[in-house]
């Protein structure tokens, strides 16, 4: 029987910085960030170009800092830095799992991460080098799940694979109401409307406008990423 194959030929993988907590309660437990990256390691052995934007709130969220009355643009600067950790982590347990990873920040670091330059990065994913985009957008205000739509719109991604602690979309917060019910697929606007958590506003419009799917899925679960790659019926799909 033939290997089955992708579906996708390149996708942007959207990963919060607490995938990286693995069973901490702060931090980077780097056993997990070496099974995240064994997983995606996965995926690209069967030819799947690969960004990746990866979150900081495993290590500090720009609203804790504005709760405790620190400037909204200085919170939210400590926020993308801890981004930036987060992404040199993951490019070390993807270079240890044997894959050329590039780190791209939004914010010049050149110590320790390549500048965005659009042109260089589609080079990058064409000679089948996994690219790491941290520092979301570079601005204060937005999310990494507005730096996630945009970096898929730049790079031409098809998807935007966007790991949770959760099987998909709820109509409630799966966690805490045993009631919540889940999407098998659901459209951008009823996103918007219902106000669900996916991505925020900004982030869903710019995939609307776009037209560009959202697979929201269980990271937690051995395999989903390449199973959704693979096109089998995991998670739930925005369109």
């Amino acid at each position: 029987m033939a290997a089955p194959k992708p579906v996708y030929k390149r996708i942007l993988l959207k990963l919060s910085g607490e995938s990286l907590l693995g069973r901490l309660q702060y931090g980077i437990d780097f056993k997990t960030a070496a099974a995240i990256a064994q997983e995606i390691k996965d995926v690209y052995d069967l030819g799947v170009q690969i960004g990746i934007v990866i979150g900081g709130g495993n290590i500090f969220r720009g609203y804790r800092g504005t709760a405790e009355g620190v400037d909204r643009v200085s919170a939210d600067q400590m926020g993308l830095l801890a981004t930036i950790i987060n992404g040199i982590a993951l490019q070390d347990a993807l270079e240890r799992a044997g894959v050329i990873t590039r780190h791209i920040s939004a914010i010049e670091v050149k110590a320790l991460a390549e500048p965005f330059i659009r042109r260089r990065i589609l080079r990058h994913l064409e000679k089948g080098r996994i690219v790491i985009f941290s520092a979301g957008t570079g601005n204060p205000y937005f999310t990494t799940d507005t730096a996630a739509a945009l970096r898929a719109l730049e790079i031409k991604a098809q998807v935007i694979l966007k790991a949770t602690k959760v099987e998909g979309v709820y109509t409630a917060d799966p966690l805490t109401d045993k009631a919540a019910k889940k999407f098998h697929s659901i459209r951008y606007m009823d996103v918007i409307k219902r106000g669900l958590k996916v991505m925020d506003t900004t982030a869903i419009s710019l995939c609307k406008e776009n037209d560009l799917p959202i697979i929201v899925f269980n990271l937690r679960k051995r395999g989903n990423i390449k199973r959704a790659v693979l096109g089998e019926d995991i998670g739930t799909k925005v369109y």
